[in-house]
């Protein structure tokens, strides 16, 4: 089974485009999606009408929290993160899934930075650039997007692999800390397109938790 895994706050306007895409890209597949909110607005309604599984988180627990959640939450043999804001195509799910299902690797990272996403600003794509470039200095690991909210894991990944949720940056962890222990990692690339809704990212707070997250790694591997 293939469970897709998404965080919301607040995204009516995207959730029903979002599921609905999901729902077309896994038809005659056995599926689940699974949703960890904390909205104020008609998100997990929409999304429980269009047969999300919902669990809800009120007040917020922040990113991290709510990532790690979802990931324990979900029963698939492999499962698929997305952000629930139109970023990422759905259509690419089966692709990634069937990467892991079939045994090629354990973890796919669909990787938005083939080159600049005319969606996504500079100073973003130079940020995500450094990140990436800290992270193969520092902890070996080669990839160009250590933020993709899109990833396949397989169920030894989510069952094994032991995480921080405090704080933002969360992703970090989820595709560094699987290669130091070993599992295999393949990354392909995606088209990323224009979110839907504001954006909730608070870029300061990201920032600092990348480097801290990368450098804690970085040491203890050591």
């Amino acid at each position: 089974m293939i469970s897709v895994a998404m965080i919301s706050m607040n995204e009516e306007k995207a959730v029903g485009p979002v599921i609905q895409d999901i729902l077309a890209a896994l038809d005659g597949r056995e599926h689940e999606i699974v949703m960890v909110d904390s909205s104020k607005d008609s998100t997990p309604q929409i999304a429980e009408q269009l047969g999300a599984r919902v669990i809800r988180q009120v007040p917020p627990q922040g990113y991290g929290r709510a990532m790690a959640r979802v990931l324990k939450e979900c029963l698939g043999d492999v499962v698929v993160t997305l952000d629930c804001d139109g970023t990422y195509p759905a259509d690419e799910i089966p692709r990634i899934a069937d990467m892991v299902l079939t045994g090629e690797c354990d973890v796919v990272n669909a990787s938005r930075l083939e080159k600049r996403p005319t969606s996504m600003p500079w100073p973003n794509y130079f940020a995500n650039w450094l990140f990436a470039f800290t992270g193969r200095v520092l902890v070996g690991v080669k990839s160009t997007d250590l933020h993709s909210g899109m990833r396949a894991y397989s169920r030894q990944v989510i069952e094994r692999v032991e995480v921080d949720p405090n704080g933002p940056a969360l992703p970090v962890d989820l595709l560094l800390k699987p290669a130091l222990l070993g599992f295999r990692i393949r990354e392909v690339f995606i088209p990323y397109g224009e979110r839907i809704g504001q954006t909730t990212l608070q870029r300061w707070s990201s920032t600092l938790w990348t480097f801290r997250r990368i450098f804690r790694l970085a040491f203890s591997a050591r």
